[in-house]
């Protein structure tokens, strides 16, 4: 009998029901908006209303660079939380060093900041080091925030790979980096996919560091987007539409991310819940 908690509920007629009821719901309650936002779109003007805030520019922004700053900071954000949890999570599982857990749980206590305690010390620090109106400094305290979930996903994963495996590879004197790299590396591979896919995601939905950080309209983001053109559109029906086209477009990427690394997520997530 599988040991996943999932797997024995399924095994249960009634409660597989209630469980895949909430799973209906919850994926209806998430699908309104985006249906409503797709209708509302093509209300008037048909689908020729994608290309024409595709091809426009508004209050000096365009979609089409939006997205593309969005993916930019999003992927700089994914690899640097991947890249720094990954070492420090093999570092807290398979190095032995005094505190080692005291260092870990102090790591763990970060996940309670959130983004508006630590504002003025990211504006501060991101003024010293010249990064105003960069890629770079939107993604470095993005993966600052992310690093300690990071760091729990990682090690409860890398907990699971033997230490045989490490102790195999120190005998035949294989140093810790290439231990790392050759060994640890592919196999956390599943918790890698996950992490970097929520990194994106969570990067995509980003608010309050962009708006912070980046203040000319060529670098304008796609969250940010969302309501710097707002006051482009007028109220008539034409107008309006085309704003949800806008709108509509904006949650492209995102969507695509949750639908195509669906299955890898969820792969990682249990892959990592379940050991030896």
């Amino acid at each position: 009998m599988s040991d996943v908690p999932l797997s024995r509920l399924r095994q249960r007629g009634r409660d597989n029901a209630t469980v895949y009821t909430v799973l209906v719901v919850g994926a209806l309650l998430w699908a309104f908006p985006l249906v409503t936002a797709v209708r509302e779109s093509v209300a008037h003007g048909g689908f020729g209303n994608y290309p024409t805030v595709l091809t426009g520019t508004f209050n000096g922004v365009s979609l089409v660079r939006a997205l593309a700053n969005s993916l930019l900071i999003a992927a700089l954000h994914a690899l640097l939380v991947c890249g720094v949890g990954a070492m420090a999570a093999y570092a807290f599982s398979k190095l032995a060093f005094p505190g080692r857990e005291t260092l870990y749980h102090l790591v763990l206590i970060f996940l309670a900041v959130p983004a508006v305690a630590v504002i003025v010390p990211v504006y501060w620090i991101t003024g010293q080091l010249g990064l105003f109106n960069s890629p770079l400094g939107v993604a470095l305290p993005e993966a600052a925030l992310t690093l300690p979930f990071a760091v729990l996903l990682l090690r409860n994963y890398a907990d699971g790979i033997p230490n045989e495996m490490i102790e195999a590879a120190r005998i035949d004197r294989a140093g810790h980096p290439r231990i790392f790299w050759h060994m640890f590396l592919p196999s956390a591979r599943p918790a890698l996919v996950n992490l970097g896919a929520l990194a994106v995601m969570w990067s995509l939905q980003d608010f309050v560091f962009p708006s912070m950080i980046i203040k000319r309209a060529e670098l304008t983001t796609a969250a940010q987007a969302v309501q710097t053109i707002q006051s482009a559109f007028g109220p008539t029906p034409e107008q309006t539409s085309q704003y949800f086209a806008a709108l509509v477009l904006l949650a492209v990427p995102a969507v695509v991310l949750v639908v195509a690394g669906l299955r890898f997520i969820t792969q990682g997530i249990t892959a990592g819940g379940s050991k030896e």
